[in-house]
């Protein structure tokens, strides 16, 4: 698919990775629906990005009902749909057995509901609607695009939730592409590592650095841009299917 012919729908896309990949698309000539719960930063978003170019739409990507709707209006503002990006996420951390009680199992079923449900939710109404789209080369109709994380593989202390939450999204990545072949819709599935997000921007400098530290080349946090790189490649390039891809400097984390 030629970037340029994006038409993409972007969960999480008013901030951190999201907002990232929504930068790269249209600096490359796509259009881009920002999807997200939270409303507060989606105007200075669209506003970066052009409101020819951007529109905010706002969801709980956990509910069925609202994937179906909400996608829908962003295929019909685009006029098509090609691209699907699940950037949207939360930490859920917490360890198993807390020093005060044992995790409420609300935090494992709403870290789980938010990361894997949602993303399956999204990737499942993008993908009834990519299935009417005129083919491409390779009869191509379109690309779906998961986040993941290196706490997949290596969860710490106190990532249970998460890395299970993560898992489950590699884990679908693979029956997914098997199953959309018919329909000629990729899937893939990115696992970025420590990167700079609102969520580590706001701890200690001292914290950052030594995250930096750890990874092993190149010691640093990896950047917004890279990742959004890296969605960029996986639409252009047809021969990726049906893997995750580490983004990681070559870090494994250690048990904490």
């Amino acid at each position: 698919m030629k970037i340029n012919t994006i038409k993409a729908v972007i969960t999480g896309g008013v901030s951190g990775l999201g907002f990232a990949v929504a930068e790269k698309f249209v600096a490359e000539g796509g259009r881009v629906a920002l999807l997200d719960v939270n409303a507060d930063k989606a105007g200075a978003a669209v506003d970066a990005l052009g409101k020819d170019n951007a529109r905010f739409f706002q969801i709980d990507v956990t509910q069925e009902d609202q994937a179906i709707e909400v996608i829908a209006q962003a295929r019909e503002w685009m006029s098509g749909l090609n691209v699907a990006m699940n950037c949207a996420g939360i930490l859920g951390a917490g360890r198993v057995l807390g020093r005060e009680a044992p995790m409420p199992l609300s935090t494992f079923s709403t870290t789980v509901m938010v990361n894997l449900v949602g993303s399956f939710n999204i990737a499942k109404a993008a993908a009834a609607l990519m299935a009417d789209n005129d083919p491409g080369e390779d009869d191509e109709r379109g690309v779906i695009i998961n986040t993941a994380s290196v706490a997949a593989f290596e969860g710490q202390i106190g990532q249970a939730a998460y890395s299970a939450s993560k898992g489950g999204v590699i884990g679908m990545t693979l029956p997914m592409a098997r199953e959309f072949t018919r329909i000629g819709v990729r899937v893939m599935t990115i696992a970025p590592g420590v990167f700079h997000t609102p969520m580590v921007d706001i701890m200690p400098d001292k914290v950052q650095q030594s995250l930096g530290e750890s990874i092993p080349f190149p010691k640093r946090l990896g950047q917004s841009s890279e990742f959004a790189d890296l969605a960029a490649h996986i639409v252009e390039n047809r021969y990726l299917n049906g893997t995750s891809i580490r983004l990681d400097g070559a870090v494994r984390l250690e048990p904490k």
